[in-house]
């Protein structure tokens, strides 16, 4: 039976964080007999998410870093808000997706070798939603 949509729960722990989500839109999937794909959003505009190298945790690592470091801190940003001061995390959001559609294969994400999904936070630490929903 194809259900409609899945809402995941990712709790983060540092401002800029890219986590490993991948079994758990696995397992949301569980259900989705007949499903071609699945679109994984999230709907956040300080966070994105991404496919990207998943076997080694320090290229995760090194995606943080890399956009902390295109997109600094210390810029003139005219996005201030009293504790809200997270202009940085919206240049980063948009650097990365609000979706991705992943073919699935007997029932299965179709990823590659070494390929993972990832909830990048840029405005943490916060608990964030991802939708999955199954494409028929």
């Amino acid at each position: 039976m194809l259900r409609v949509l899945q809402e995941l729960e990712v709790a983060t722990e540092r401002r800029t964080q890219a986590v490993d989500i991948t079994d758990q839109v696995r397992d949301s999937l569980e259900d989705a007999d007949g499903a071609s794909a699945a679109v994984v959003f999230v709907p956040h505009t300080t966070a994105g998410i991404i496919v990207q190298e998943h076997a080694d945790p320090a290229v995760a690592r090194d995606f943080e870093r890399a956009l902390e470091r295109i997109v600094g801190e210390g810029w003139g940003w005219e996005h201030i808000e009293a504790g809200e001061e997270n202009a940085p995390a919206h240049i980063r959001a948009a650097l990365t997706a609000t979706s991705v559609v992943i073919p699935l294969r007997d029932g299965d994400l179709a990823l590659g070798t070494w390929q993972g999904i990832f909830l990048c936070e840029f405005d943490g630490p916060r608990q964030r939603t991802v939708y999955v929903t199954p494409l028929a």
